[in-house]
């Protein structure tokens, strides 16, 4: 099965509506997602969420109802939201997700399809829909993908990736050539990485090492509540390697803190997605492995914390 762009527009056109309120994931996936969507649509961004907390400016709360999530996968179904994770026990698919756009959902991927999952970033595929050929700019290049930390999941799930290269059908995918190189791992580890490690962009290690250096991808979670100025310096790194719009930082007025917590997905099997979502209040959810689910419930906003 391909995947047609023009298909995915139809069904999700909010994600071409130029001027869209936006709430981004507190990492650099969702900064560098922020930077792609003002450039090119023009998009506000007006908040953050870490699956722990939600960072609200004054429109964001304004406007709630409205507000898209990118990167990230939310269940209330006023919200729309554009994000990666495995999200489907079956095809019974909790209604806040009908209206939100995930490659995984489209191609009908349960916890059961871990290894055919979608390998990419939001962003590689936010440049897939909008038919944005990835730069040959080097330097450019190494920014794009470190998103997710795709160029590490090119090495490590090849079979993978082609067969998604093929299924998100025309479009130019020869930036996938030569990533699996001492060649291109070097330029992470002499340029990306020390560059990221310089601003305060680098802050924890994962899982997965390099092919041929052994080199440990680097992950960038940010706070955003003393975490401005890095942001603001990836903004100002997207703008002078990618020729991007640079973002405004939303004025932040209120935090709402939730609580993330992880259950055995053969329990929620047992009880229903349906029921567990209702007995719990689920907000969000993502199945993070074949046997676990990570999930985040608010208690009421007059619990939150208002800035002044």
């Amino acid at each position: 099965m391909k995947l047609k762009r023009n298909n995915i527009v139809k069904k999700y056109k909010w994600l071409t509506d130029k001027n869209q309120q936006f709430i981004i994931s507190c990492n650099y996936d969702g900064i560098i997602c922020a930077s792609f969507l003002k450039h090119y649509l023009n998009w506000e961004l007006v908040g953050y969420y870490d699956y722990n907390s939600i960072w609200l400016s004054n429109a964001a709360v304004e406007n709630r109802n409205k507000i898209i999530w990118v990167d990230l996968n939310i269940l209330p179904e006023t919200g729309k939201s554009i994000g990666g994770h495995i999200v489907s026990i079956n095809k019974d698919l909790p209604k806040g997700f009908l209206s939100s756009c995930n490659p995984n959902v489209v191609m009908n991927l349960t916890y059961k399809d871990f290894k055919n999952k979608f390998p990419f970033s939001t962003l590689i595929f936010l440049m897939w829909l909008h038919n944005i050929k990835i730069t040959n700019n080097a330097i450019g290049k190494l920014f794009i993908l470190h998103s997710d930390n795709s160029w590490m999941k090119i090495q490590k799930y090849s079979n993978n990736i082609r067969d998604w290269a093929n299924i998100l059908s025309e479009y130019d995918w020869s930036f996938l050539k030569n990533i699996d190189s001492i060649g291109f791992e070097k330029k992470i580890d002499q340029y990306l990485y020390p560059k990221l490690i310089t601003i305060g962009a680098a802050s924890n290690f994962s899982k997965l090492k390099s092919n041929h250096l052994n080199i440990r991808s680097r992950e960038s979670n940010i706070n955003p509540d003393w975490d401005s100025d890095i942001i603001l310096k990836l903004f100002s790194i997207f703008g002078q390697n990618l020729g991007w719009t640079l973002p405004t930082l939303p004025i932040i007025t209120k935090r709402v803190d939730g609580l993330r917590r992880k259950i055995e997905l053969s329990k929620v099997i047992d009880m229903g997605i349906h029921k567990f979502i209702s007995k719990y209040k689920v907000f969000s959810y993502a199945i993070t492995s074949p046997k676990i689910i990570s999930y985040t419930v608010f208690k009421k906003y007059e619990s939150s914390r208002s800035y002044k």
